[in-house]
Order: structure tokens, then sequence, then C-alpha cells
């Protein structure tokens, strides 16, 4: 099963477009959003995976309200979980928050395969213990080029894709 984890779309909807549109074509089953996807709009962009897809909050909140509400109702498909999200597929066990110290945390103390976060804006896999910790990078392009990861609950390896058009605002 391929497992598409994405993070820090910030609105950024031609690259969260694109990244649809590729796990939509690349055979991607399930679709996991680690936060900061900020405003309500982006959840038409989400509705457009050909799977299910499961969200949670970032730090950059938006109108959680409307998120929260509009999930599971007025799309069926997204799943919106709060501040920690969890869920089985491909048997292996997935945890998603948005900040690394705590899905580090979550890491440590065992029960899950892979423990997902995003915030940093920078792409990091590591093991802690027996679980893989992956922050995807983000969809926003803020730090370094656009991108997510695919994981294959199969073989257990993930593959970075990179997508869009990098914006570093420093460079102004």
């Amino acid at each position: 099963m391929r497992i598409a984890i994405l993070s820090d779309t910030h609105d950024h909807m031609a690259n969260c477009r694109a990244a649809i549109t590729y796990c939509n074509s690349y055979g991607v089953q399930l679709l996991i959003h680690c936060g900061d996807l900020v405003s309500p709009f982006m959840l038409i962009e989400l509705e457009r995976f050909n799977g299910p897809v499961h969200l949670v909050y970032g730090n950059n909140v938006g109108d959680q309200h409307l998120i929260s509400r509009s999930c599971g109702v007025k799309y069926p498909s997204i799943t919106h979980h709060g501040l920690l999200g969890a869920v089985e597929a491909g048997g292996v066990r997935f945890a998603f928050h948005h900040l690394p110290h705590t899905a580090r945390m979550i890491a440590a103390q065992g029960g899950f395969d892979v423990v997902c976060c995003g915030h940093t804006h920078r792409y990091h896999i590591e093991e802690v213990g027996d679980v893989l910790l992956i922050n995807p990078g983000d969809l926003h392009g803020g730090k370094e080029q656009p991108g997510f990861v695919i994981y294959e609950t199969t073989s257990r390896t993930t593959e970075r894709v990179d997508i869009g058009v990098p914006f570093f605002p420093d460079e102004i």
C-alpha cells in the first residue's frame, strides 16, 4: 500500500493540487496531512484525492472551527483528528502530529511503526528505536524545494517526491 505524507501546505493551492494529481496518478491509496493546511478552502484540494485523507491541526490554525466541522460531512473522505492522529493501513501503525518534538516523544514510547510530523518545513527521516520518524518537508516551499513523502507499507520504504516551484522569500 502506498501512503502519501504531506505537511505545511500553507494555502499553496497549486503545489497541493500537483501533489494530489501525482498521488492519484501513481496509485497512492491513503493520504496523511501533518498540519498547517490553514484555510478551509484547501479541503477542496484534499477532497480531489482518490482515497481517504487524514488531517491534524498545525500551529497556523486558520479557521479551525470550519475545517473540523467540514471534515467528514461536507468532505466525507477527509477525517480530522484534532491535534493527534492515528491510523492503521497496510499492516502499519501510523501516528501523526504537527510538532517534531511531540512526534519524537510519541515515537520513543513505541506502539507505532511510523510517526509523522511537520512544522520545520525541512525533509527529515530518522529511526527512533524501532519507529520511523518522518517529516516530509513542506508543500509551501518556503525553505526547501516543496515536496512530500510516499511510504510503501509492503517494503517499508520511503520515497521523497519534489513538486512545484520553491518560494524563497529571503532571496527577494
